[in-house]
This record gives structure tokens, C-alpha cells and sequence, in this order.
């Protein structure tokens, strides 16, 4: 099903939201403190699983990293609404759940401005069943089917020249089923499909996978990685694009 994406400000707030999924939006949703037993997942901030309009959805506010945020840990320099973090990735999601590419559905974004600053805030779809690879991972070695299909997640998206921010072991996520999804599309784009951006997403995998075996002591080398760019080539191989680039 498609979005059909709404504009509407409530109170302070500007939300953008799928009517086809809420026919009404409330600015309460996106303050945590209306979701005081939501269980939560601790990160750079703070995502909570909440149940809203009959559906398990997640809550995320949108935190800086890095030098950033010793000036401000959630406040972005204003420049103009279609820019802010949350519409763009709310709108990168909504294109690729159209494409049929394995995303959470967007529900609804929302940003608060002050002056030359903005807060901002997603909703999402909640994913059954899944967990992070880097949390099946510490769980133990993993089946060469696995890492192919890893491959193969990423290889669609590359295929369609979708590049992801933060590609990490923490936001591939695998179901009981071997099916794999990507989170977290902020500061995602679409790219030209060829070109050294595809290298270099893979290569912040690959570090993102060593760091996760190190600590867990087990489960990934070389074998596990030829198997995972196996399945990469072939998704790539399927879209039509170039060869995948070595890490």
C-alpha cells in the first residue's frame, strides 16, 4: 500500500504522517512521557516500542554524534522543512517501501522549530520478530545461508543506489526466518548506482562486523564475509549494476 502523505501542525508541532495508516495524529505521541511502561531500547538516545491506534510502532528521537553534540545533543540548524532529518527520512522510507525493498513503513514525522533551530521525531512500524546481527551474532556462528542472505538484503539496496548512513551490524536486522531488513535510513539518500560509496558502505560493515565477533569472541571471518559478498554479488547481479567492490 502506498502512503498518502498529510501535512498538519498541531500546537507546536509540524507532523507529517501516512493517513492510510492514522486518520488523525496526535502531538502526544511523540512525547515519551505519554508511554511511561513503553519497553525502551537505550542507544545514542532513547527508542521506545510503543502500542498506538491497534499497532506496535516505534517512537525515536533524532540525536547528534559527535562533536556535534557537545554544543547540543538533539537541536539542528534550521534550513527549511523538506530538509529536516525527519521528513527526509520519513519520504526516503515511504519511496522505498514502494520499491519493495525490506524498510519499517513510516507512520509519521514530526519537528519542533525554535527560531534557527529544530527538534525532531519519527514513528515508524515496528518489524515482528527481529533482531539486530549483531545480537544473533553474539549468540553464536551463524549459517553461510545467513550471511548470503545478509549479502543480498544489501545488494538489493545498492542495485536501486540506496545508501545507508550507518550501515552497522546493529541496524541489519534478521528475523527467525532468515529474512533481513536495514533500519535507521537517517541521512540516507539515493545515489548513482555506481561509484566508490558502495565500497565504502560495505567497508563500515565489514569494521562494524569484526568489532561485534571480537567482542562476542566467535562467529565471523573470512568465510563468513566471501559468503556474504556472494550474496551481495548475486542481488547485484540481478539488478543489473556493477560488480561488488572488494573491503
Amino acid at each position: 500500500m502506498l502512503c498518502v502523505e498529510r501535512v498538519a501542525r498541531i500546537g507546536e508541532s509540524v507532523i507529517l504522517y501516512d493517513a492510510s495508516l492514522a486518520n488523525h495524529i496526535e502531538e502526544a505521541w511523540f512525547d515519551p512521557a505519554s508511554w511511561p511502561g513503553a519497553p525502551r531500547v537505550q542507544g545514542r538516545g532513547v527508542t521506545l516500542f510503543i502500542r498506538c491506534a491497534g499497532e506496535d510502532w516505534v517512537l525515536r528521537h533524532y540525536h547528534r554524534g559527535g562533536q556535534a553534540a557537545r554544543i547540543s545533543s538533539d537541536a539542528f540548524a534550521w534550513t527549511g522543512e523538506a530538509r529536516t532529518r525527519c521528513f527526509r527520512e520519513w519520504r526516503l522510507l515511504a519511496q522505498l517501501r514502494a520499491a519493495g525493498l525490506p524498510v519499517p513503513c513510516p507512520v509519521a514525522a514530526r519537528y519542533l522549530r525554535r527560531g534557527l533551530l529544530y527538534r525532531a521525531d519519527l514513528i515508524t512500524r515496528r518489524i515482528p520478530d527481529v533482531m539486530p546481527l549483531s545480537a544473533v551474532l553474539a549468540a553464536g556462528p551463524l549459517p553461510q545461508a545467513l550471511w548470503r542472505g545478509v549479502g543480498a538484503c544489501i545488494g538489493r539496496f545498492h542495485a536501486a543506489g540506496v545508501f545507508h548512513a550507518d550501515l552497522n551490524a546493529h541496524n541489519v536486522q534478521v528475523n527467525d526466518r532468515g529474512e533481513v531488513f536495514l533500519l535507521d535510513f537517517d541521512r540516507g539518500r539515493i545515489m548513482a548506482r555506481s561509484g566508490a560509496w558502495r565500497r565504502r558502505n560495505l567497508a563500515r560493515l565489514h569494521r562494524s562486523l569484526v568489532k561485534v565477533a571480537a567482542t562476542a569472541a566467535r562467529g565471523f571471518g573470512a568465510a563468513e564475509w566471501s559468503a556474504l559478498l556472494a550474496g551481495y554479488a548475486a542481488a547485484e547481479a540481478g539488478g543489473g549494476s556493477p560488480s561488488p567492490p572488494s573491503v
